[in-house]
């Protein structure tokens, strides 16, 4: 560590504007603390550490080196949780949290019973959650102590966004799996149809379906001629008016394959700057077959009023159901009073309501 350089306490003051130019500011002495290179070489890499794999693992190797320490650790400790070590692989079994550490202070280990070549700061997060850093060594500097003291501002807003993005990790996961359940995905495509981004239920339907594939130049291409020729459309029509109608395009009917195409109306510095359109994905798993038994067990119907009921739920008339199952209209409209009734629907549109939001989506 370089000697610190640090502005003091003086008379530093603002200069109302005069005739020879703006207000200027007489800085003499503040109380800025500029950072010297050794803590800089530090401070980046604790603020990028919430980002890597492992987790901190570059602040972790170079504070081991300003220190001259052996072992370097960061020990996050949840309340009623298990401990989250990072670094110092031979105290990861064992690491229980530090008593009676005043927060924020810098202790050699015999203070707080731990070993003579222990340096150790400790603080309090949250009331879910404490922190210390451990620094381990025969040989530590004379300024481990108070450089883990001056780093524990830095570290409390480390793990305060640490904590943010596992929060929305979590809740990105339980969305990501709803999504999946409902083999949801999107794609973004530029105004030549070409795919600039995509979630990973989208990829795995690239990869493994036929009706949708990366073509060319990373054009999306549905299988059919038809759709494709609704896809380019579309997307133009978003490119042309980012306020156009967003439309569907049906690829599939057994098993239900639709996508929505509308515009794309976020502005991104990096990721998406180009995408014009998004692309809505969403595909049904399973056969018209399973859905009938599913729609059995859920709603209690019987296996003709299942099969009607899933073909009026994917947007069919009566009349088309009636001709699609060969049945005559009239006991089409019995069967249609009995799935009513039994489904809780009051009519076509709140049967689809019912059959499509209901946890059958997700099976």
């Amino acid at each position: 560590m370089g000697e610190r350089f640090a502005v003091g306490h003086g008379a530093a003051k603002w200069h109302k504007a005069s005739r020879s130019g703006p207000p200027k500011w007489e800085g003499v002495r503040g109380r800025m603390h500029i950072p010297t290179l050794g803590e800089a070489e530090l401070l980046v890499p604790l603020h990028e550490g919430v980002f890597e794999q492992p987790l901190w693992s570059t602040f972790l190797r170079r504070l081991q080196r300003e220190t001259r320490a052996e072992t370097a650790t960061f020990a996050l400790l949840p309340e009623g949780s298990e401990a989250l070590v990072l670094g110092g692989k031979e105290l990861k079994p064992t690491y229980r949290p530090t008593e009676g550490l005043r927060d924020g202070r810098a202790y050699a280990g015999p203070e707080v019973g731990l070993a003579e070549d222990v340096r150790i700061v400790g603080w309090k997060q949250d009331d879910a959650l404490s922190c210390e850093l451990v620094v381990r060594g025969s040989a530590l500097a004379s300024s481990a102590p108070a450089l883990l003291g001056a780093l524990v501002p830095h570290l409390k807003s480390a793990v305060r966004v640490f904590a943010a993005l596992e929060q929305e990790r979590g809740r990105t996961s339980v969305k990501e799996e709803a999504l999946r359940r409902m083999n949801f995905g999107w794609i973004l495509l530029d105004a030549k149809c070409r795919i600039v981004e995509h979630d990973e239920q989208a990829g795995e339907n690239l990869a493994r379906s036929g009706l949708l594939r990366r073509g060319p130049y990373d054009r999306l291409m549905p299988a059919s001629a038809e759709a494709d020729r609704k896809l380019t459309r579309h997307v133009a029509a978003c490119a042309a008016d980012p306020d156009a109608r967003p439309r569907t395009i049906n690829l599939s009917r057994d098993p239900w394959v639709d996508i929505l195409v509308s515009p794309y109306r976020v502005e991104a510095l990096t990721a998406g700057k180009d995408a014009v359109a998004a692309v809505y994905l969403r595909g049904d798993r399973t056969s018209s077959a399973d859905r009938h038994d599913q729609l059995v067990e859920v709603f209690q119907l019987t296996r003709s009023e299942a099969r009607l009921a899933w073909s009026m739920a994917q947007g069919l008339s009566i009349a088309e159901a009636a001709a699609e199952h060969g049945l005559t209209v009239e006991t089409a409209r019995n069967y249609s009073k009995k799935i009513y009734a039994k489904t809780g629907a009051r009519g076509q549109a709140d049967l689809v309501r019912h059959v499509l939001t209901s946890v059958l989506a997700m099976a």
